[in-house]
């Protein structure tokens, strides 16, 4: 018997199950359309870097190399697919006592594998790589060779391309297993996964930190709400299903323990949702960032089944459930049959919303306001039209503030895209499956985003409109010469925002141009006259654009 028919022949069930399991993510990977961050990353793969505003490059590669096979949905989505069956099959692999039809159960039970492992976000390639992780630390504890030395450095460098989070995963196997520090070639691994980071590290360095500053600082809340520690707690019961989550985590929790493998598993699994619970404290944290624990949450809840000896019964019929809520929105994610219910309508439609404003574009680029979203839709779903996202002083920076997209702009006509209600002017109205949009076509487009103004204070405390004057060194993030807009001439202003509502903006009379001739300048700011916390930002107006976002937050506290 050749060696592939005893690979398809033994244990027939599970490759079934498997190729069932890779047969459903290809077809929901093909029929349905991006969500709205599938879409950023993919644009991602069009500017293949070290590093990302809001990510490392894994993800960015991974779909570069699906889309170079497809040229749709699927060829996004094929990479992350064939990572989600790798991590079912390496899961299994991890397993010490395997049961085949309990194994189906838990996983059947984890909605967010099924449907969620087709998705092309950072997630589903963080999944894998940690998992590759632990079963290469599992081989590494039984036998320390420079060849697993090397393997356990290349999967730590690999899940750190793909997530920050993945770095939990080390430090509580640290914590799980203090010996590792006593451990010479466990040091190597550390070293070389260092080094393979480096390029990574050099992209942060040399764009200012970006990811430290949005994930540590920006998305910090004002204050603590307990609503922020309760959606999180609810969260996570629903990301490890659905529906049954609350039974795996339980059985995850109270597996009894038999290896320091296994230990170091549970005290990853009970870190990481500690760590995050606790970061509710800070502000909002998503469901998602938890994921890279599915694999310890799955080998232990079955683990302790099979040494409690529990009843299989509840965990089949909460799995069953779990199959047709899985059913019913694999198939609304592909098949719209609920049009009057607005749910997730990311996934619906763009074609036909892309389409009607290409048609208004007739060739020119289009330009939406603070929306890297929607314009990163709409390149994909116009067969790559060029468009750009401008972001105002009040919306957060993302990717499209350190790309050169604008420069391909200058002076050429755009069509700035808008939905009713912005201050802009207006030229005519689309009417779309996803709404009315204004638009307004601008002969000579110019905007600055890469204009970066650095203030020599980070905080503040100040007096009801005091008038205080700022030194900001300024820095231009663009590969030529900025040009002068002879329409409309480009000044430095500010705005006060207070919780999430801003204030005025406030021009002054310093011209870019001049701002960037000097590379320091002095602006004066007045303080608001009501008391309380205020985040400062410094701005370039530009033409009819509402004030970019060209400054971090200064912290401003108006006394009483």
């Amino acid at each position: 018997m050749s060696a592939l028919k005893r690979f398809l022949t033994r244990d027939h069930y599970k490759y079934s199950f498997l190729l069932g399991w890779l047969l459903l993510g290809l077809l929901q990977a093909g029929f349905t359309e991006l969500m709205d961050d599938e879409a950023y990353y993919w644009v991602y793969s069009r500017h293949l870097d070290w590093g990302y505003f809001d990510h490392p490059p894994m993800i960015a590669l991974l779909i570069k190399t699906g889309y170079a096979i497809f040229h749709n949905e699927l060829g996004v989505r094929l990479v992350m697919v064939l990572l989600n069956v790798l991590t079912l099959w390496l899961t299994w692999e991890l397993i010490p006592q395997k049961h085949n039809r309990l194994f189906y159960l838990v996983m059947g039970a984890m909605g967010a594998m099924q449907i969620g492992g087709m998705l092309a976000v950072p997630d589903v390639p963080l999944i894998f790589f940690a998992t590759l992780y632990f079963w290469v630390y599992r081989r590494f504890t039984e036998q320390q060779s420079w060849k697993n030395t090397l393997l356990l450095s290349l999967s730590m460098a690999l899940m750190f391309y793909s997530k920050y989070h993945g770095i939990l995963l080390v430090f509580f196997t640290l914590v799980s297993t203090p010996s590792l520090l006593q451990v010479f070639k466990f040091y190597i691994a550390c070293i070389i996964t260092a080094l393979l980071y480096l390029p990574h590290l050099y992209w942060q360095y040399s764009h200012g930190y970006p990811s430290i500053q949005y994930h540590l600082v920006e998305r910090n809340a004002p204050g603590y709400h307990i609503s922020y520690s309760l959606d999180y707690i609810l969260g996570q019961l629903l990301l490890f299903g659905p529906i049954a989550g609350w039974l795996i985590l339980y059985y995850a929790f109270i597996c009894p323990i038999q290896s320091s493998f296994e230990r170091t598993l549970k005290v990853c699994l009970i870190g990481v949702l500690a760590f995050f619970l606790f970061s509710t404290f800070k502000g909002r944290v998503e469901a998602n960032w938890t994921v890279m624990v599915f694999t310890p949450a799955v080998i232990l809840a079955h683990q302790a089944i099979i040494r409690r000896r529990g009843s299989w019964k509840l965990l089949r019929y909460l799995t069953i459930a779990t199959l047709i809520v899985v059913l019913i929105t694999r198939v609304y994610m592909a098949w719209d049959f609920l049009p009057g219910v607005k749910i997730r309508p990311e996934i619906h439609h763009n074609r036909e919303w892309a389409k009607a404003l290409e048609d208004k574009a007739a060739g020119i680029p289009v330009v939406f306001l603070n929306s890297y979203q929607l314009a990163s839709k709409y390149m994909f779903y116009s067969d790559g039209e060029p468009a750009y996202s401008v972001n105002s002083r009040y919306a957060r920076r993302n990717q499209y503030n350190y790309w050169n997209t604008e420069e391909q702009l200058w002076g050429k006509p755009v069509m700035i895209a808008y939905q009713p209600g912005t201050e802009l002017p207006v030229t005519d109205s689309i009417h779309t499956v996803k709404g009315t949009w204004e638009y307004y076509i601008q002969p000579q487009y110019y905007s600055y985003s890469l204009i970066w103004m650095v203030p020599a204070m980070k905080k503040l405390q100040v007096k009801p409109g005091e008038r205080m004057a700022f030194v900001l060194k300024m820095r231009s993030g663009y590969h030529q010469p900025v040009p002068e807009d002879t329409a409309h001439e480009a000044v430095l202003g500010y705005a006060f925002m207070r919780k999430r509502e801003g204030l005025a903006p406030v021009r002054s009379d310093i011209s870019l141009t001049k701002a960037l001739q000097r590379h320091m300048i002095r602006m004066e700011v007045t303080m608001p006259e009501q008391p309380g916390e205020y985040q400062l930002k410094f701005c370039v107006f530009a033409g009819v654009l509402p004030p970019t976002h060209n400054s971090e937050s200064i912290k401003i506290k108006v006394e009483e």
